[in-house]
């Protein structure tokens, strides 16, 4: 089975939403961190221009990547800079820790 890792960028202020959305979805599994940084927006009265943002990461069947980042952009957009960003990358093997193997379907 091919899979796709999703990493998203997304405001703070609408995580929340975000990960409600993604449960209601059926999304299997997803990690959430809260992180800080700077690209297209930054906060130039702050010494180190860096501003607050969460990383949703999941990993899904290549066929529900499109889906999921529609989902993603209907909750996260807001139209002003620093909405964020959405990365789908292709991933070569999956393996689950706990039994040593590769995932399949």
């Amino acid at each position: 089975m091919k899979y796709r890792k999703i990493t998203a960028i997304v405001r703070c202020d609408v995580c929340d939403k975000v990960q409600q959305r993604l449960q209601t979805k059926n999304v299997q599994g997803f990690t959430l961190s809260h992180i800080k940084g700077y690209g297209e927006y930054a906060d130039l009265y702050s010494s180190d221009w860096l501003t607050s943002h969460a990383k949703i990461e999941i990993f899904v069947a290549a066929e529900e990547a499109e889906a999921i980042v529609e989902e993603i952009m209907d909750i996260a957009h807001v139209g002003l800079p620093g909405d964020g960003l959405i990365a789908v990358l292709p991933v070569e093997t999956l393996y689950r820790i706990r039994t040593r193997s590769e995932m399949s379907a």
